[in-house]
């Protein structure tokens, strides 16, 4: 009995993940403007930059090592950062500054006007993030927020926002996951 009410919820679970994924299909024009703003960048020797907190720092570093190595298929290396990499730089910035700026610290000092920025938050309201993409723009990068359905700070201040069609932190994230590898197989497609 237990079983049977365990199968149903993991079919329940699928089933909101399937949903969310359908919904989201009609962000692909968002995608496509996203691997265009990435293959420009590139064009005019920019780089890409990520980052985020929690699941989305692990994100984050996960797409920029598929452009450090290789998604799919062999080529040169893009030139990518992950800004939640360095323990040190994120200490130090935390313990002298405060946490809200560790983005934006690195990205003032990291960031030239042909880079893009994939700054991802699920809740569109880390201030972390947000200042991290505030001092980029400021610098002339282009940015691109993931989150989720509600439009928030983040999203104001993206040059392109992908938005997923959900409340739920679990359905986002999975979505973000599909979308940034779906921007990895294209940009590797264009180079």
């Amino acid at each position: 009995m237990k079983n049977r009410k365990m199968l149903d919820q993991v079919d329940e679970l699928f089933n909101n993940s399937i949903q969310t994924i359908t919904d989201s299909k009609k962000l692909k024009y968002e995608v496509v403007d996203a691997v265009n703003l990435i293959i420009n960048s590139l064009k005019n020797d920019g780089k890409i930059i990520s980052f985020g907190n929690g699941g989305s720092a692990a994100d984050a570093q996960h797409f920029v090592a598929e452009f450090i190595g290789r998604f799919q298929k062999e080529r040169k290396s893009i030139p990518a950062i992950a800004f939640t990499t360095d323990t040190s730089i994120i200490t130090a910035i935390g313990n002298d500054y405060s946490f809200e700026k560790i983005f934006e610290r690195q990205a003032e000092s990291l960031i030239s006007k042909n880079d893009v920025v994939v700054a991802i938050s699920t809740s569109g309201k880390s201030k972390n993030v947000i200042k991290g993409i505030q001092m980029a723009k400021k610098k002339g990068a282009k940015i691109i927020s993931l989150t989720g359905n509600i439009p928030i700070k983040l999203s104001k201040n993206a040059d392109l926002s992908i938005r997923i069609p959900s409340k739920s932190t679990a359905r986002i994230q999975e979505v973000h996951r599909l979308i940034l590898h779906y921007i990895c197989e294209l940009v590797e497609e264009q180079i």
